[in-house]
């Protein structure tokens, strides 16, 4: 059984690609193939097919591999719900939540998590592709880390490190990062790739060659730039859009400090009809067809965020002139009368008063609601599916008229009475085709063009496999994940 580790010289040098790659890469070869990530701090996620909650990323490697996703890909989840605080969640569950400080006492505890799963994945998996978290060198971080050379030493794995040459220095960050390794993590690193680079290869090849020298290291390959790839985000926003027409629905979504699965929204920037703007601080509040309110770590804390923004004006105004409002997840809470969280999970214990354009309220519980399901939509009776993450627990009048319907008898959040605003606790609204259509037909685009969204998921899926037999040296990948 072999266990391969890629780590980053830096967040976002391309760990997350990288492993989805080489697990489509190896599938492809016939090699069954597990990813997992012993730790990761993101607040997109999903649902597991055992029940639990793991990080989005680990959820789409597990699609590369032809698995479904499942709590031992990452067993220890950290969702910030402050600038010094996350929430724990160990093999699926939240366990407690703590800040930094307290964290760090915790890893110990951690480890033994992160160390079952590793074992489970290695007895029934010939290959575990590993994605660390960050960078192995953030000094502050290295005692009693569990997430990138911490681990890597307790399972005695062999480490690639990537290194993005798009933001500048490629050189300085593999050096650097290998230099302030210890002499047996320096030693577990078997060969650099560099991502990210567009231009001639034969203006890098000096530097290549000087990297090699150096370090007694080979490099695995070059990555280029690929400005079309999409992959769901680990926690940053992707804003890219295609070039589109100029006929198109116009979407905002405002940026909570903790907004939470925006991968909702990633369905609608790929879609050919559709202009999908995040609206941050400082922003102006731009007129559109539909506003969509995102799910939140922090409902109370963001709500307030909103009405700091001028965000409860603009809405007013914007229902005045006709626009739709959706609300998903935390949207939906703060659409309603109240949101309560007496027990402070999110935050100090409290009330704060909602929108007040729902008639419903809610309590946040200690029970995280997580589910799989499917259903049917109010609008159109088209089918939709998706995936359930929330400790609100929601009531009131209001959701006798519900926005969809589930499979299992269960009806989920509200449609108004005029039909003009939507609230829902349904993640992966726009995925399905059906539910795709029928909400922006319903949002005012007319002739409304089908997008397979799980489709391009997987054609780029395919693409990050053929980029590995084109630019790296896969002899040498075989031999480290033991199938040369």
């Amino acid at each position: 059984m072999t266990t391969l580790m890629v780590q980053g010289t830096t967040s976002d040098a391309g760990k997350s690609t990288l492993v989805t790659a080489l697990c489509r890469w190896l599938l492809r070869q016939g090699v069954a193939v597990v990813p997992f990530k012993p730790q990761n701090m993101a607040l997109n996620s999903a649902v597991t097919a055992d029940g639990g909650e793991i990080g989005r990323a680990q959820a789409v490697q597990a699609q590369a591999c032809n698995l479904a996703p499942h709590t031992d890909m990452n067993p220890v989840l950290l969702k910030p719900n402050s600038d010094t605080g996350a929430q724990v969640i160990v093999h699926g569950r939240a366990v407690t939540s703590m800040n930094a400080v307290a964290y760090h006492d915790y890893k110990a505890i951690a480890l033994q998590a992160v160390l079952a799963s590793h074992q489970r994945l290695s007895a029934a998996y010939p290959v575990v592709m590993v994605e660390g978290a960050g960078s192995p060198a953030e000094i502050n971080l290295r005692a009693g880390d569990i997430a990138n050379m911490g681990f890597a030493e307790a399972v005695d794995c062999p480490v690639i490190l990537v290194a993005d040459i798009n933001r500048g220095g490629v050189f300085a960050h593999l050096v650097g990062t290998l230099e302030l390794l210890s002499p047996s993590e320096q030693a577990r690193v078997k060969g650099f790739v560099i991502n990210r680079f567009r231009g001639d290869i034969a203006l890098l090849q000096p530097g290549l060659d000087w990297l090699e020298q150096r370090t007694g290291k080979p490099v695995l390959g070059v990555l280029p730039y690929v400005t079309d790839l999409h992959l769901e985000a680990e926690d940053g926003i992707d804003r890219r859009q295609s070039t589109k027409g100029d006929r198109l629905l116009k979407v905002i979504v405002p940026v909570l400090p903790r907004i939470s699965n925006h991968t909702d929204f990633d369905p609608l920037r790929l879609h050919p009809q559709v202009d999908v703007q995040f609206i941050g601080p400082g922003q102006p509040i731009p007129p559109a067809d539909l506003i969509i309110l995102p799910g939140s770590k922090s409902v109370r804390g963001d709500l307030a965020q909103l009405r700091a923004r001028g965000w409860e004006r603009a809405i007013a105004r914007h229902l005045r002139y006709g626009g739709k409002l959706i609300g998903i997840c935390g949207g939906l809470q703060m659409l309603g009368r109240h949101v309560h969280d007496p027990l402070g999970l999110e935050g100090p214990a409290g009330s704060s008063e909602g929108l007040g354009l729902f008639d419903y309220a809610t309590v946040l519980e200690a029970d995280k609601q997580l589910r799989n399901v499917s259903g049917v939509l109010s609008l159109e009776q088209a089918a939709v599916s998706g995936y359930e993450i929330h400790a609100g627990v929601t009531q009131g009048p209001a959701l006798e008229q519900p926005a969809l319907r589930l499979a299992d008898g269960r009806a989920d959040g509200a449609l108004s009475a005029d039909g003009q605003i939507m609230a829902t606790y349904l993640h992966g609204l726009f995925e399905g085709s059906d539910s795709c259509a029928a909400l922006l037909r319903w949002a005012g685009l007319e002739a409304v063009e089908r997008v397979d969204y799980h489709a391009l998921r997987e054609r780029d899926i395919e693409r990050l496999a053929d980029l590995v037999e084109q630019h790296l040296d896969t002899a040498h990948l075989r031999a480290l994940c033991g199938v040369a």
